[in-house]
């Protein structure tokens, strides 16, 4: 998932790399070998998954409030960068409202808030201003 504007730079950067990859492979002559298939369904591979990343982080950046499901806890700390995201904030804006350093902020999602505690992730929430409504359930 990217967080954020740096990491949307690299990985447009990066497509367009693996881009002239395939472009370059396409132009070898030559019958396709078995390893040269490999290689280019390899390099196609990773060029669609950075792609639908870049789709995802414009999808959220272009804003507007819209649900954010996640089905277990273990998902909660992507839907608060996916929250922060969809909301126009950068991680330094989120941090001043935290009143917080902005490479907190970095540390939180880049190890996925696992050293926040449970009141920091509901400043978090408060911050970004989501609600969070659902169902808990437990087996035995």
């Amino acid at each position: 998932m990217i967080k954020n504007e740096r990491q949307y730079k690299i990985t447009k950067s990066q497509i367009t790399k693996f881009e002239a990859a395939l472009d370059e492979l396409s132009a070898r002559s030559g019958a396709k070998s078995r390893l040269r298939k490999l290689e280019e369904d390899a390099l196609r591979s990773q060029l669609d998954e950075l792609r639908n990343e870049v789709e995802q982080f414009e999808e959220l950046r272009s804003g507007g409030p819209k649900p954010i499901r996640i089905e277990s806890f273990d998902e909660l700390p992507r839907a608060f960068v996916a929250a922060r995201i969809a909301a126009g904030l950068s991680q330094k804006e989120l941090a001043e409202r935290l009143d917080l350093k902005e490479q907190q902020i970095q540390r939180y999602e880049a190890t996925d808030y696992c050293a926040a505690r449970l009141t920091r992730l509901k400043q978090v929430a408060k911050a970004l201003g989501v609600n969070i409504a659902g169902e808990m359930t437990y087996s035995k």
